[in-house]
């Protein structure tokens, strides 16, 4: 390290330098129109400011003990915990302290805030040698994401189109390479789905799903947001919706927390050579998903944040049967006390990813993957059963309401309101309003939908999810382990009985009258 490596002083972005630093001309599309400026406009503005409060956090006395630790990069600056690579099992219990603690700040609903990311980028200084030819790319994108805590999101999935087809067959919508030049790299084509990324700096580019066999589909790559030829096609603004006809009384999620999916487009996007990380190796570029080390650090970070968020479901039921004055109810009970469980089981997969993480490079420790990989489905199980619990159990209270908090304000209105839609257990009508809308906000509006669907969806298909977890157990060596347990207690007998020496077969004469 040279004196002026170490005399060089970093730091991350605050809030307001976030705000601009993506103000940058990209192209995003919503209801038919070009957004001028997504920090402003009503559909991605409160989620932008969420995402600035975070970064804000960084630099707050009062959390930076959780939230920050110093740089690995040689600079004499701090970042988030998750960008830096682990060494212990320590290091991870810091890093998901720093996950938690960004979560509780969302209350557990922003899936893609920056330290998702974080899950590939921390990743890039230890195996940097994974990406040769273009290993000093790695490194140096290990280094400024960390020193600045740079806003990734990714885009890894091909479209649904065609998907009985292998995937290089499908030239015409799945991203590929049009021109090699001197300068980078010419693509076009369609990933999905870029959640969030009209709001971050950069866009990861990978592939997820059957081996690509054909050079120009052998891309892993970034882009910053506002390349010339990019494009973002986004689906309905729950935001923006909620923006024009009510408020964050009615709808307090959806108005703050919209990370918008998108149809994510290149239109002839030139990509230099030094964001480039995998290009023209088909096998490497179809097995970046478990070689990189992603897999282990994105379930990471995702049980934790869904742990968080059930935190938040939880309390939310918990107060909802209280309202209705169903808390003592038996069958109640036990249905909470099931929410409660599904939440305790997440908590520990988080905790146990820390405790056992599995060696990795040059000193190097990644979460325990297994555990991981139990995330995966159980996800896709426990978070449905939730929000069925939640909605069976409230039941009408989640639409025995007002229309909007304008009707507190009729007066011919109030005073019926504040008669019969009063909550049990002493809550007056606005608290029990505020209360129910919030826990429709959660699980039945469209915003509550799509969260389903996200969580369901949020590591891959519902079969890959399951069946990775037998080719991580085969890959292992788990897998044969397990069926020689199995094997151990067969050979103990055959036809003729036990072959054993301490075991009596059937008839056998005892022994000294034993």
């Amino acid at each position: 390290m040279t004196t002026q490596q170490q005399q060089r002083t970093t730091r991350p972005m605050t809030g307001e330098e976030y705000v601009e630093s993506i103000r940058d001309g990209r192209e995003v599309f919503l209801g038919g129109e070009k957004v001028g400026d997504v920090t402003t406009h009503p559909a991605f503005r409160n989620s932008v400011r969420m995402t600035a409060r975070l970064y804000d956090a960084l630099h707050d006395p009062d959390r930076q003990a959780v939230l920050t630790a110093p740089t690995d990069t040689g600079s004499s600056g701090f970042t988030h915990p998750f960008f830096r690579t682990p060494r212990s099992s320590a290091d991870l219990y810091a890093d998901r302290a720093a996950i938690a603690e960004w979560a509780r700040m969302t209350y557990g609903w922003m899936g893609r805030s920056p330290d998702y990311k974080a899950a590939f980028l921390g990743t890039l200084g230890a195996n940097a040698d994974f990406y040769s030819p273009f290993a000093d790319n790695a490194r140096r994108w290990y280094q400024e994401s960390q020193e600045k805590v740079l806003y990734w999101n990714h885009a890894i999935i091909n479209p649904p189109v065609d998907r009985d087809r292998d995937p290089d067959e499908v030239r015409d919508v799945f991203m590929h390479v049009e021109e090699e030049r001197d300068d980078g790299l010419i693509v076009s084509g369609a990933k999905v789905v870029a959640t969030g990324s009209a709001i971050t700096n950069y866009n990861f580019i990978a592939h997820y799903g059957l081996p690509i066999k054909k050079r120009e589909f052998a891309l892993v790559c970034t882009v910053p947001m506002g390349a010339p030829g990019m494009k973002l096609i986004c689906r309905n603004s729950y935001a923006a919706n909620v923006d024009a006809t009510t408020g964050p009384f009615d709808y307090p999620l959806s108005s703050r927390f919209d990370e918008n999916d998108t149809i994510f487009v290149l239109d002839r996007v030139k990509i230099p050579w030094e964001n480039v990380f995998i290009y023209g190796d088909a096998d490497k570029a179809s097995t970046f998903f478990p070689g990189s080390g992603f897999l282990h650090r994105f379930t990471f970070h995702g049980v934790t944040r869904l742990a968080v968020k059930l935190d938040f479901l939880a309390g939310l039921l918990l107060k909802g049967v209280e309202a209705t004055g169903t808390k003592d109810f038996r069958g109640i009970q036990t249905r909470v006390g099931e929410v409660i469980g599904w939440r305790n089981l997440f908590w520990a997969l988080s905790e146990a990813m820390c405790a056992k993480p599995d060696a990795w490079i040059d000193g190097a420790v990644l979460p325990h993957l297994d555990f991981g990989l139990a995330y995966r489905w159980f996800m896709t199980v426990g978070y449905p059963r939730i929000r069925e619990i939640i909605l069976q159990d409230l039941g009408s209270a989640l639409i025995y309401l007002p229309s909007s908090a304008k009707d507190f304000a009729s007066d011919e209105v109030r005073p019926y309101l504040d008669k019969y839609v009063r909550g049990s257990n002493g809550m007056d009508a606005v608290e029990r309003v505020k209360l129910m809308k919030l826990i429709w906000d959660s699980v039945g509006s469209e915003f509550g939908g799509r969260h389903e669907l996200y969580e369901r969806n949020y590591s891959g298909n519902h079969e890959g999810v399951r069946a990775e977890m037998l080719f991580a157990a085969q890959q292992s060596g788990t897998a044969e382990e397990m069926k020689g347990f199995a094997e151990q207690c067969m050979a103990e007998y055959d036809l003729d009985g036990w072959r054993v020496p301490d075991l009596y077969n059937p008839g056998a004469t005892l022994l000294n009258g034993r």
